[in-house]
């Protein structure tokens, strides 16, 4: 095979302008896609993480609260930082 040939067979799905950046993401790409078709999808995460949080809230305490909240710090900083560039 010629190298242009093994350059261009590395990728099987094309990119085209309609796909974003998430969806093309490994980890959170299935769920960019459902939430683009279908934006009840957000409720649907939502109830599903408050129910594991409380899950965790009861097995383990007010500790996985505290490890829950330290978790979302980056989201805060991220959030205040949109917030103040407008």
């Amino acid at each position: 095979m010629s190298p242009a040939k093994q350059e261009t067979a590395m990728t099987d799905l094309p990119l085209t302008a309609s796909s974003s950046l998430p969806g093309r993401l490994p980890l959170v790409g299935f769920i960019a896609r459902d939430i683009e078709r279908d934006i009840n999808m957000v409720f649907y995460l939502l109830v599903i993480f408050v129910t594991c949080v409380v899950l965790a809230v009861m097995k383990w305490g007010i500790m996985a609260l505290a490890l829950t909240a330290v978790g979302f710090v980056p989201v805060m900083f991220c959030i205040l930082i949109a917030i103040t560039l407008g």
